[in-house]
């Protein structure tokens, strides 16, 4: 998860740039980097295709934005993309609005080689450009939701959400052409009930849920080997919905009640930071190196101000202990026997970490309770959710084929 910062990384490169010319001397071509909002060419449906592809094996074209390596949001539509194409559903991925588009065989090298996750039988396309017929038709963010609505030739749509984009952005016309996507009416895949309620309660779509596991061969309970008191903080300046600042402050507040406890900084190098208390900055790691550094600390901080990550669930694998914010955003997952929950407060925090860092039996019937939660979930039965959904839409979607023609 932490090292999808990569990803951000890239991400932020483009958006930088055209906050640069918003900003800038130089004249903008606004309306060429947002024309893909107006667009308004249309792929239309073709009742010959349908009836040539009825009794073929169902196909799915998902069509993603650009990756970058080690990017979770991409390993996460892989990890199910990669269900399905084992249990009877062909997939095909198309790269979306790329800035520096790879040709075919760069793009088929890159995420063979940085996403192994991956189903090698899922066929691969650097553009969208020669887009064929397929059963259904995937959204997986808010950009990539502009051309699905566009592409008629299949039987049903779908909008794979992973978090509610609007909040990525102050409230303007980037929150708008965000939230505008959900009027669409795609058929929601979204990562847990929070976003189910949003997408059902504001939206009026029809949405189903999934749940989150984790990687059982990565992250598994190890032995502390020492008696300090170590608080781990996912620290992500860089991103707002994380809270960096209120996180920050919350552990300056711990280090004035318990000078004795060590933390540590991972997510981003936060050396350029003037941290006003001793700190492990371990920046960016490799997810092969995650549940040592979890497992060496007693409590991991873990805020979020939009849908909750997976990192909390890797934390109690881990045999370590998640600090979480409140909200519906977040008690899908996480409760109050499994995590410490506390609020967007960071007096409440540091009183809370404290209360648990001197109370070691809470700690230990807490820990128990995470690991056996997480030990309880499975990507399977998560995959056969998003599976079922996706062929329950198409029988139901395949009744209306006759009002196309």
């Amino acid at each position: 998860m932490i090292k999808k910062a990569v990803h951000s990384i890239k991400k932020r490169g483009i958006r930088g740039s055209y906050r640069r010319w918003k900003n800038g001397p130089d004249k903008i071509e606004l309306v060429k980097f947002w024309s893909f909002i107006t667009e308004t060419e249309r792929y239309p449906f073709h009742v010959e295709d349908y009836k040539s592809n009825k009794n073929e094996k169902l196909t799915l074209n998902w069509v993603i934005p650009e990756i970058g390596i080690g990017s979770g949001g991409h390993i996460n539509i892989f990890r199910f993309i990669s269900y399905l194409e084992r249990h009877d559903i062909h997939n095909r991925v198309y790269i979306y609005k790329s800035p520096t588009p790879r040709s075919q065989e760069d793009m088929v090298t890159f995420i063979r080689t940085y996403f192994k996750i991956l189903d090698t039988n899922v066929e691969l396309y650097p553009t969208t450009d020669k887009m064929t017929y397929a059963h259904g038709i995937v959204a997986t963010n808010w950009e990539t939701a502009y051309f699905v609505r566009r592409f008629d030739n299949v039987v049903s749509k779908f909008y794979f959400v992973q978090d509610f984009e609007p909040y990525f952005y102050a409230k303007g016309s980037e929150y708008e052409f965000a939230e505008n996507t959900y009027k669409f009416g795609f058929r929601g895949l979204t990562a847990g009930e929070w976003l189910k309620d949003i997408c059902i309660n504001q939206y009026h779509m029809v949405a189903d849920s999934f749940g989150f596991s984790y990687d059982k061969d990565l992250y598994h309970p190890r032995p502390k080997t020492d008696d300090k008191k170590r608080v781990f903080f996912y620290a992500r300046p860089v991103t707002p919905r994380r809270d960096f600042e209120l996180g920050l402050l919350a552990l300056t507040l711990l280090k004035k009640k318990m000078p004795e406890v060590e933390v540590v900084f991972a997510g981003w190098d936060c050396s350029n930071y003037d941290i006003p208390f001793e700190y492990d900055n371990k920046g960016i790691l490799d997810i092969s190196q995650l549940s040592d550094v979890y497992s060496t600390c007693d409590l991991c901080l873990i805020i979020s101000n939009t849908n909750v990550s997976l990192l909390p669930l890797e934390v109690m694998a881990s045999g370590s202990i998640a600090v979480c914010s409140k909200g519906p955003n977040s008690d899908w997952l996480t409760n109050s026997e499994n995590s410490v929950l506390v609020d967007y407060d960071p007096i409440d925090i540091a009183n809370t970490m404290e209360k648990y860092l001197k109370d070691e039996k809470l700690m230990k019937k807490i820990r128990k309770k995470g690991i056996e939660f997480a030990q309880s979930t499975s990507w399977d039965v998560e995959g056969e959710k998003v599976k079922q959904s996706i062929l329950k839409g198409i029988k139901e979607d395949e009744k209306s084929i006759s009002d196309r023609r």
